[in-house]
């Protein structure tokens, strides 16, 4: 379902939360604590002050919003929107290599930094993705923080799209 601005605008928190509740990974508080920044112009205004709430989190739940977040290319239960997006780069089409590899990066980079390894898909294919965890891997645990922040960002873009209508105000 997609939703104008307008009607947005016009939600109780409780609606809104629930409207956008799958922007962030298993993090509805988001949604809500968003909803108080109302009315917001367009998607863009409601995608920065998304990320206005993020940036304003407290270290904890930050952390807290990128461990919500699925390891790529496993076959454990996620979110729908990571289903999608996952699927869209290929990665539930995994060879026993390439599924062997993916595994073998996903516990190196929880070994190294405590949280998955995150990476707006849509902007990727598998072999970019592997090519990235590599690169990424050589990151100080604060860059990597900032790095999975911004992905996560990218990620909530994409799914705002999928749900504002945007040819109505």
């Amino acid at each position: 379902m997609t939703y104008s601005i307008a009607a947005l605008n016009a939600m109780s928190q409780s609606e809104f939360t629930a409207a956008l509740e799958t922007v962030f990974e298993d993090t509805p508080e988001v949604a809500r604590r968003v909803w108080q920044r109302r009315p917001f112009r367009d998607v863009a205004d409601l995608h920065q002050q998304m990320v206005t709430v993020v940036q304003a989190m407290t270290p904890d739940e930050q952390l807290a919003l990128i461990r919500a977040h699925p390891d790529l290319g496993t076959r454990a239960k996620m979110a729908d929107a990571s289903v999608q997006e996952q699927a869209g780069a290929g990665l539930n089409r995994l060879s026993p290599e390439e599924y062997e590899r993916f595994q073998q990066l996903n516990h190196t980079y929880w070994a190294t930094f405590g949280f998955p390894f995150i990476v707006a898909v849509k902007n990727h294919t598998k072999e970019s993705i592997l090519s990235e965890f590599e690169r990424r891997l050589r990151n100080s645990i604060r860059d990597e923080q900032n790095q999975a922040l911004a992905e996560i960002n990218q990620i909530a873009w994409f799914r705002l799209l999928d749900l504002v209508d945007r040819s109505q105000p």
